[in-house]
């Protein structure tokens, strides 16, 4: 039971980084979402997209406290910090 409250978070945790990833270009790029994925790359400001991305991460983890759901908050924590290794290998690479 733990186990698959800690998997919920995880998956939700990694659908919230890439909505936010989704919003952000979609407010403040003026390119599609897949130009601005490539440029990311190739300028080397990926890693940047996916920090702002896992902003709704903290906000969904402090939900997940607030409604006494701590499992699932270590999933959303497991997440973020998968996005943490891929920034750091995004800007190692």
């Amino acid at each position: 039971m733990i186990k698959k409250e800690i998997v919920i978070g995880f998956f939700i945790g990694i659908l919230a980084n890439t909505i936010g990833i989704v919003l952000y270009i979609l407010l403040f790029s003026d390119s599609s979402i897949p130009a601005t994925l490539k440029a990311a790359r190739v300028n080397n400001f990926l890693g940047s997209l996916i920090a702002l991305g896992a902003i709704l991460n903290l906000i969904i983890f402090f939900l997940f406290l607030k409604q006494n759901k701590p499992y699932r908050a270590r999933g959303v924590l497991l997440a973020t910090l998968i996005a943490a290794v891929c920034i750091a290998i995004s800007k190692f690479n």
